[in-house]
């Protein structure tokens, strides 16, 4: 059973940077890519960013492009997303997912999904 548990989302001022963890077990992930999304109240979940857990490849939304970066530490199963220069619009529920076979920025490709972490960034 695959979990995905992220932590590392709270409140901070625009301008300010968070780290956001998923830690992922339950299954070998070499295959799979990583995906976070992030969903504000009254709006549809939307990609923000993913990477390939084998080859390390990474896409981004344009809109956090040049501000957050993905990484993984294969040892760890452990995914983070480092958000830096935070905009008020990046509020929202950060939630981590996982999908076999290659990035998509699709919600509905993601078949695991972990619980989400709120992020607020105050003006």
């Amino acid at each position: 059973q695959v979990q995905l548990v992220e932590s590392g989302g709270g409140l901070v001022q625009a301008g300010g940077s968070l780290r956001l963890s998923c830690v992922a077990s339950g299954r070998t992930f070499s295959s799979y890519a990583m995906g976070w999304f992030r969903q504000a109240p009254g709006k549809e979940r939307e990609f923000v960013a993913a990477i390939d857990w084998s080859t390390g490849t990474t896409r981004y939304a344009d809109s956090v492009k040049g501000r957050f970066t993905v990484s993984r530490d294969n040892a760890k199963t452990t995914v983070y997303l480092q958000m830096n220069s935070l905009k008020p619009e990046d509020m929202g529920i950060y939630y981590c997912a996982a999908r076999l076979w290659g990035m998509t920025t699709e919600a509905v490709d993601y078949k695991y999904w972990g619980q989400g972490t709120q992020v607020t960034v105050s003006s």
